[in-house]
């Protein structure tokens, strides 16, 4: 039978430790139990006579030989305790004799799976069925192997409705293409519920908090779903119910087979925590969608559902909260209709973007659990390390490789600043896992070629004294399996395999080059930058070769200015020509030079027909990361031209929608070559009058508790304290103030009471955006507003 692993967990039982894995299978839910494995780790031979005066203590501990050696080159054994507190407890004391053992941090569960390669979808005998019951079958074997299996997952999106305090549970509701239910808590019902049905939605009208709570959790057993999609789902609804159900002596049985839910804290962050639902999974929109790489300026709810479906809360913005409390007392029906959009929007968010399909994908390549977001380093060492034990190796541990060796980041090229015409971008794809493929660059064919007495035509040279073998190695394999997989859903047009993929090859480097992977060695990922930094500057200098400028070049592109363009030919043929004469130069010298076969692409990516590189504010030197330009695309016959900002004011999130519009104009007529004189005198007179007002909102983000700044009040953090002392509501880290810039210094938007501070704006925001192009068509801010106000 086939099945698609939704959660995993592992207990200490009498007779060793049990996995416990419910599965998504063709026949309904599975809970598959694995019985009878073992804690593992693995410490030098020469360290295993230690373990003998342990044996009369741990009398069910063995160790045995095995093939493996660590990263010095040592053979080592592996140590077996029937369970996880055996193993704990043993490891202490081999700590206390400053024994040092590898891998002991692997979890029984990820072991078992990544050991037979199963990522997300397994086969497993389903002879040794133990019980059936109504909504679910229980296995208990060990006979499982990896497969391929693309489950159908079914979900519902929920949301809760709650007094300010988040003490008093108002509703619950629950959406997918069958069900539109909400539970309401209704104080008029004498007894029960009372059931109501109007325009789709059923309308449950509870006695009590308490029933109400009892008869969500009863429902949600029998639709019995897959998914459990939210927005700041885990953190606020989930938590709420939790506590709401503690306050009423209740159980939070959520899980499968009316299991409890689990939570576990973040040790680095106190307010954040995670929820584990045995049989479930939960999905929060806005932790999936940061994963898949969305941007936006605003994670609400109500801004992502705008930006991409063009609907919105049912709500306005300001004073929600005592709208919500109002509609509660006064009109439940009206409160149903909202808390229920709120689930049609997640829903209809999730299914456009795909972002379902997103997590399933990246569980089957990664082998994390379908809510773990992030997990770069887990993921990595997933792959990696059950192909590294049969090549003979053990996981080093965190720090182990450490040297004095320092690795640089990506080569980023001075920039030439100027305003241009005709710009093309060269961009090398997927640079850093090419680099790893074309060069041999991996952890296992760098030990490889210490330990063994290899020829100079055996290895690769890298950089700070690093080889490579040329035969044996990992990495590059694993990402020619990435990179073919996803050429194939490129073909079949299977975006969320493709951003999946994409998002985990890339990260390889990071993984690499991060001090928090046990993998982290600078004379490893030094040969990956390093070599970048070679790469870009030598196709600097073939582009300069061919007779254009490069004008700038950021890690894996490169900025051409078509000055001493061929007339015969356009942009787009110069720049395909350019791409394909730099992948065949490269093949050639790669091949010539040490023998191995480029896998290094180079594509033509995009063509500015006018382009802004600007200086560093205050200085005549080049800016790095950041330019703007004008975009040509062809769609169909047409061509349609769009602004792009990198690195600008327009794309942060912490400037005013004035200072975005201002730019956006502002650069397109100097672009265009139209008039912006008058639109500049327009802008600042249209401000000082009061017409732009609401274009004059901050918006920051609290890094950090109000209490925990002392030496620096940033603004956001003097009108956070504001609106604290002026509402007596509490803000806490990750929390957003808006804000905006008065005489009386920042002041919070809903509390403010002195007169905006006209000139901040115009000094701060108009002031270094207009100059920061106006130098170079000979014109000056300030003096272009003088003369307007002489005319005036």
């Amino acid at each position: 039978m086939k099945g698609f692993i939704l959660t995993r967990q592992w207990r200490d039982t009498a007779t060793g430790i049990q996995l416990d894995l419910w599965l998504a299978t063709p026949g309904g839910p599975v809970q598959l139990l694995v019985p009878h494995q073992q804690a593992v780790f693995f410490l030098r031979a020469t360290d295993s006579h230690q373990l003998h005066s342990f044996f009369s203590r741990f009398p069910t501990m063995t160790y045995k030989s095995v093939p493996l050696k660590n990263t010095h080159g040592e053979a080592v054994i592996a140590c077996y305790c029937q369970t996880q507190r055996q193993a704990r407890e043993l490891l202490g004391l081999l700590a206390a004799q400053e024994i040092v053992v590898w891998e002991q941090d692997i979890k029984p569960v990820e072991r078992f799976l990544m050991e037979r390669f199963i990522t997300a979808s397994l086969d497993y005998d389903d002879a040794a069925l133990v019980s059936g019951h109504k909504s679910f079958a229980r296995v208990v074997t060990d006979r499982v192997k990896v497969c391929e299996y693309q489950p159908q997952l079914s979900m519902v999106s929920l949301d809760i409705e709650t007094s300010l305090d988040a003490k008093q549970l108002y509703s619950i509701a629950i959406y997918n293409q069958d069900t539109a239910m909400v539970f309401m808590v209704d104080s008029q019902q004498q007894l029960g519920a009372d059931v109501i049905t109007d325009e789709g939605i059923t309308l449950i009208s509870c006695s009590s908090e308490k029933y109400c709570l009892q008869l969500f959790m009863a429902h949600l057993q029998s639709i019995d779903p897959d998914i459990i999609i939210g927005w700041h789902v885990v953190q606020f609804d989930l938590w709420v119910l939790e506590q709401l159900c503690r306050h009423w002596q209740l159980q939070f049985t959520i899980g499968r087979d009316e299991q409890l839910v689990h939570w576990r804290d973040d040790n680095q962050h106190p307010e954040r925590r995670y929820a584990h639902v045995p049989g479930r999974v939960v999905l929060d929109g806005i932790e999936l969608l940061r994963t898949a790489f969305y941007n936006f300026d605003s994670f609400s709810l109500q801004f992502v559902a705008t930006a991409l479906l063009g609907e919105s809360k049912l709500l306005a913005q300001d004073n929600r909260a005592e709208a919500i409390t109002d509609l509660f007392v006064n009109d439940k029906p009206a409160l149903a209709k909202y808390n229920l959009q709120d689930c049609k929007l997640v829903w209809a968010i999730f299914t456009k973007t795909k972002l379902l399909d997103f997590a399933i994908e990246r569980s089957r390549l990664t082998g994390m659990a379908m809510d773990r977001m992030g997990a770069s380093v887990a993921s990595f060492d997933y792959a990696y390390l059950p192909r590294l034990h049969r090549a003979g190796y053990v996981a080093p541990n965190l720090g182990e490789l450490q040297s004095d060796v320092v690795s640089p980041g990506g080569y980023v090229m001075r920039s030439k600043p100027g305003l241009y015409r005709d710009v093309l971008v060269l961009d090398f794809k997927s640079l850093y896992p090419s680099i790893i493929r074309t060069f041999n660059i991996d952890p296992y064919a760098f030990w490889f070629a210490q330990h063994q007495v290899l020829p100079e035509s055996a290895r690769i040279e890298g950089y700070n004294g690093a080889y490579f073998s040329r035969e044996y190695a990992i990495l590059p394999a694993i990402i020619t399996e990435l990179w073919q997989a996803r050429d194939r859903a490129k073909v079949e047009n299977n975006k969320p395999l493709s951003q999946a993929i994409k998002i985990i090859m890339n990260s390889f480097y990071g993984v690499l080059g991060s001090p928090g992977c046990r993998f982290f060695d600078p004379r490893v990922c030094s040969s990956i930058t390093l070599r970048g930094h070679d790469i870009i500057q030598r196709s600097r200098d073939w582009i300069t070769q061919q007779g254009y400028d490069v004008i700038y070049g950021d890690t894996d592109s490169l900025f051409v200015w078509l000055r001493h363009a061929d007339k015969k030919l356009n942009a787009q043929q110069i720049g395909q020509r350019l791409a394909q004469g730099l992948n065949a130069w490269w093949r050639q010298i790669l091949q010539d030079k040490l023998a191995i076969t480029s896998a290094l692409e180079i594509e033509f990516e995009t063509h500015y027909r006018h382009f802004l590189m600007p200086t560093i504010r205050g200085s005549s030197e080049g800016s790095k990361k950041r330019y703007a330009g004008i975009v040509a695309k062809q769609m169909g016959d047409d061509w349609e031209e769009h602004l792009v900002f990198k690195g600008l004011e327009t794309v942060r999130t912490d400037w005013t929608e004035l200072a975005k519009q201002f730019q956006q104009v502002l650069y397109y007529n100097v672009f265009k070559q139209q008039p912006y004189k008058a639109y500049i005198c327009t802008t600042v007179a249209d401000l000082l009058v009061g017409k732009l007002d609401a274009k004059l909102v901050y918006k920051k983000r609290l890094r950090r508790h109000l209490k925990d700044y002392h030496k620096n009040t940033p603004p956001h953090v003097k009108a956070a304290r504001r609106w604290v002392d002026s509402t007596g509501q509490s803000l806490g880290r990750g929390d957003s103030i808006s804000y905006v810039v008065t005489l009386g210094g920042p002041e919070p938007i809903d509390c403010r009471v002195s007169n905006i501070d006209y000139q901040h704006y115009i000094d701060k925001q108009l002031k270094p955006i207009a100059n920061s192009i106006l130098g170079f068509v000979g014109e000056d801010f300030n003096r272009i507003v003088d003369q307007q106000m002489v005319l005036l």
